[in-house]
């Protein structure tokens, strides 16, 4: 058996936690910029908060999913093939 030190616990716990917080730190919308939530064009896996059917950011189910959203800058989501300001659920 191979004996740690410490230290080196301590520093793989801590890099561990760190990336562990940075990948379920929770979407904050830019105070500073214009944006708008879009529905109906995000990729499975990528929507910013909650939706119908899904308990939180990250946990849509499939791609272009109607009732999920993402921010983006304002005045572009009706651009975007799919793109809806509006639920359809």
């Amino acid at each position: 058996m191979t004996k740690v030190s410490p230290t080196k616990s301590i520093v793989v716990a801590s890099a561990m936690a760190a990336a562990l917080t940075m990948a379920s730190a929770p979407v904050v919308q830019a105070k500073d910029k214009a944006v708008e939530k879009c529905y109906g064009i995000v990729k499975s896996g990528h929507n910013d908060c909650a939706t119908a059917n899904s308990s939180c950011a990250g946990t849509s189910t499939t791609d272009g999913q109607k009732d999920a959203w993402i921010y983006v800058p304002k005045g572009t989501c009706e651009k975007i093939v799919g793109g809806s300001l509006k639920s359809d659920k």
